[in-house]
């Protein structure tokens, strides 16, 4: 198996409230909701970068088609990170998705490495770095 993710899935309780946060709240591209004809379908598809999407889908949808039962989440079980090129880039990131409802679990500050990051999370607690690392370059 080479390293490679094409879809990245979010299990989300209340999938027309997750679908407002990221492309209203956030502004990320999508069609919208897609699937809701088939039992456990309904799913939300939204393009990252080339060769990358991230899904949203109901647990219980997750639940159904894996064959293990619901369980309670954990939001330090992962978390998913957004790289700017700037610590302002940080500060409006964050903004932004204050603004779209989420919960700032932490502002923006900078880090013992030398960066620059915050964290929050979306309406169904996954965690979310925005974060300025001045040793990356793209």
């Amino acid at each position: 198996m080479k390293p490679h993710i094409t879809v990245i899935t979010l299990g989300v309780d209340d999938l027309h409230r997750s679908l407002r946060f990221y492309r209203d709240g956030l502004g990320f591209p999508t069609q919208g909701v897609m699937g809701e004809e088939f039992e456990y379908g309904a799913v939300v598809f939204i393009d990252m970068q080339p060769g990358l999407r991230l899904a949203l889908w109901p647990r219980g949808s997750i639940a159904h088609d894996t064959g293990l039962a619901v369980g309670p989440s954990s939001p330090t079980e992962m978390t998913l990170g957004h790289n700017v090129h700037s610590t302002a880039e940080v500060d409006a990131v964050m903004a932004r998705a204050g603004g779209a409802g989420a919960v700032i679990v932490k502002q923006a500050h900078e880090t013992f490495w030398g960066g620059y990051s915050g964290y929050f999370q979306d309406p169904d607690g996954h965690l979310w770095e925005v974060v300025w690392n001045p040793h990356w370059s793209e």
